[in-house]
């Protein structure tokens, strides 16, 4: 590292020397459709446990209009983050958004909450992955594992191929895709042939005094279903974080998103309607497995083991994806010192080792957290899924107020992408997103996890005071926040080197 420090905005940027850079690279492996592959492969787990549980809230008209609202809410979030991808082609993603808009500390708040998002999203994932793998092995082999084991088994498995480089990655997550997807269409051209279907007991929740069978308990739990329903969509998001290892993100990633979001719009839609109408709004809506359940109500419990099987590959898919994305996130904060240095090391496959690690040993311990008090249906396994919903509706708000911001604040930064939606669909997005965030609020149930991302901010933002602000690095992340968005693509500009020279000449261009 080198001594040359930089003083903006109440941090301190100590530049780098080159060697610390080599030390940090990511490499280019991801076409349109790996991209594709990644964002379906995050989200695909949620068509197959998660999202039911919206359906005891809100009924399954409730449930519905959820759904309804979250496609706006997506596309407006999604088209300004092409945007600003296309503008900030680096793995920061939505850290990188919110430190050129709102400086340094909007920066690693937003960074913060989208490493809570997937940490926990990751934890929910190997849980209902572990229970998943464990009801296979027990009925094909009658092996039974002890929960922690197969943590250990699922968390060291997906590192090591998280870490064996970009190109498996994005190959494995095509694949995991595909084949998700194909067991969502089975599952759907089963359930029209199985002549099982009665779309009757879509309405089967007893409505409440003066309600309707379509909103059986009012308008209001619509706000409750909403966390649930996003389980259809979350960690779309990400794609972001593959810029620097996308072959031409200012096209893909934008192209990507729009067609997973149409991707998962139809598997969401089949599963929605075609999955309740087999089981039954009441029965759906407190289901573990509901898809499983699905396919119980067409063959009966004796292919259970196999269509468990089934099952667990899509919440694998998932896995892969969500952990490539805390990798990235984290990787991205280290690199530029709001995290310890040490976590943004590649080796040679120049991959995150050190993050990916990190983040699975922090999972696995909220994981035997969850276990000791009480599993899924104790408060620790709520608190778990409701802080990954609630991390990432507070970095949605964020990427949409600094998108707005961007828009008025860089005025001529290149942006090679523009959303169709501009400002609008900005504020449609976070709109929604606030709404969410305060649903949180009003239902108690949720609360337990406000508390925990509260204490987890406390002891950051703490520690970000004291220590980890004065030894910032101007990454490329930072160093177009600095120069006002006239740095943009490490890949073209380099990192550190000439750039950092200019900064420094100029103490920075827009002096935050």
């Amino acid at each position: 590292m080198s001594k040359d420090t930089l003083n903006v905005s109440g941090v301190t940027y100590t530049t780098a020397d080159a060697n610390y850079f080599k030390k940090r690279t990511l490499k280019r492996s991801a076409g349109l459709w790996g991209l594709w592959g990644l964002a379906v492969a995050a989200v695909v787990s949620g068509d197959f446990s998660g999202w039911n549980f919206g359906i005891g809230f809100a009924g399954f008209g409730g449930m519905l209009i959820a759904f309804a609202v979250l496609i706006f809410m997506y596309y407006g979030m999604m088209f300004s983050i092409g945007e600003m991808a296309g503008a900030m082609p680096h793995s920061g993603g939505a850290y990188s958004f919110a430190r050129s808009a709102m400086g340094p500390w909007g920066g690693f708040i937003t960074g913060l909450a989208e490493t809570i998002e997937y940490v926990a999203t990751t934890a929910v994932v190997v849980f209902f992955s572990a229970s998943y793998a464990n009801s296979v092995t027990s009925e094909l082999l009658g092996l039974n594992l002890p929960m922690f084991v197969w943590y250990i088994i699922l968390y060291a498995v997906f590192v090591l191929l998280n870490s064996a480089g970009s190109a498996v990655s994005f190959k494995f997550a095509i694949v995991v895709s595909i084949i998700s997807i194909a067991i969502l269409l089975v599952f759907s051209v089963m359930a029209v042939f199985s002549g099982k279907l009665d779309f009757n007991s879509l309405w089967n929740i007893a409505p409440d005094a003066g309600q309707s069978t379509f909103l059986p308990h009012g308008w209001l739990p619509i706000l409750f279903a909403l966390p649930y329903a996003m389980w259809f969509f979350l960690g779309i998001e990400e794609l972001p974080l593959a810029a620097e290892e996308a072959h031409d993100p200012v096209k893909d990633i934008p192209r990507a998103g729009l067609i997973a979001r149409t991707t998962l719009i139809v598997t969401g839609l089949l599963v929605l309607f075609l999955n309740t109408a087999l089981v039954g709004a009441e029965g759906i809506s407190a289901a573990g497995e509901p898809l499983l359940d699905g396919f119980r109500a067409m063959v009966g419990d004796g292919a259970a083991a196999v269509l468990a099987l089934f099952a667990l590959i899509g919440l694998l898919a998932s896995l892969q994806g969500i952990m490539f994305a805390y990798g990235r996130n984290m990787y991205s904060l280290s690199r530029a010192g709001y995290y310890p240095k040490v976590l943004s090391l590649t080796g040679k496959r120049e991959t995150p080792y050190v993050a990916l690690t990190v983040g699975a040993v922090i999972g696995f311990l909220a994981l035997i957290a969850v276990d000791s008090l009480g599993g899924a249906t104790g408060v620790a396994g709520a608190i778990v899924l409701n802080i990954a919903v609630w991390g990432a509706v507070i970095a949605y708000i964020l990427q949409m107020v600094s998108f707005v911001i961007l828009r008025k604040k860089f005025p001529k930064a290149n942006r090679p992408y523009k959303s169709p939606w501009g400002i609008p669909g900005a504020v449609i997005a976070a709109v929604v997103s606030l709404a969410i965030f305060f649903g949180f609020f009003i239902n108690e149930p949720a609360r337990p996890a406000i508390i925990a991302i509260a204490v987890i901010y406390a002891l950051m933002l703490i520690g970000f005071a004291l220590y980890g602000r004065k030894r910032l690095v101007l990454s490329p992340e930072e160093e177009y926040a600095v120069s006002g968005g006239l740095h943009g693509d490490p890949q073209k500009e380099g990192y550190g080197g000439k750039v950092e020279k200019d900064l420094l000449a100029s103490d920075g261009a827009d002096g935050k």
